[in-house]
């Protein structure tokens, strides 16, 4: 995944709401020129909209890249993003976010297996800890992360919506046009 993260990006912090996704309404913070978040309604360590700042149109950068990339994503023609990221947490969670931006689109990892990749094999936790406070959904993606079992335990945005990311990804049948918000006319192993 070719994405650009940009340490310590400075400037006014404010958000843009795209509405009109496949999972719901996905609100974009950016400050300067880059993304320092991107949320789902309802998601589990959401911060207050008061922190996103004033609102802007999503046409004006940095909006316009990560609307048409999230577009392109969702239409199935992008699997890969490259866009300004600048998540903010503590140096473990950035690697973990940056090991997450590593696994294929269409493929899964286990925590553990992740956990290993950053050379502490009994940190599973920890990074499901850092996983769960990815402030980048969807663009860093956390949701691609399964139990060792290959069950789906924990996502921010509701275990429907990584069901339905993981299903589109992997090309399940689904009904209709394809979309990922559609029935699910058939489900696919996660691991492959």
């Amino acid at each position: 995944m070719s994405v650009s993260e940009t340490a310590g990006v400075a400037g006014e912090r404010r958000h843009a709401v795209l509405a009109d996704t496949p999972y719901g309404p996905l609100t974009l913070v950016a400050e300067g020129d880059a993304l320092v978040g991107l949320y789902m309604t309802d998601q589990r360590h959401r911060p207050p909209e008061e922190t996103f700042g004033p609102p802007e149109d999503p046409e004006t950068p940095p909006f316009a890249a990560a609307v048409r990339q999230l577009r392109a994503f969702f239409d199935g023609t992008l699997t890969d993003f490259d866009l300004p990221l600048a998540p903010r947490g503590t140096p473990f969670q950035r690697r973990v976010w940056a090991a997450l931006r590593e696994i294929p689109y269409g493929r899964t990892l286990s925590y553990g297996q992740l956990a290993e990749r950053l050379g502490k094999p009994s940190a599973a936790r920890a990074v499901g800890l850092a996983n769960g406070k990815n402030p980048i959904g969807i663009i860093i993606p956390c949701h691609r992360v399964i139990g060792a079992s290959g069950s789906l335990t924990g996502y921010g945005g509701g275990l429907d919506r990584k069901q339905r990311l993981l299903d589109f990804e992997r090309g399940a049948p689904v009904r209709g046009r394809g979309r990922p918000d559609q029935d699910r006319g058939g489900q696919q192993a996660l691991f492959g």
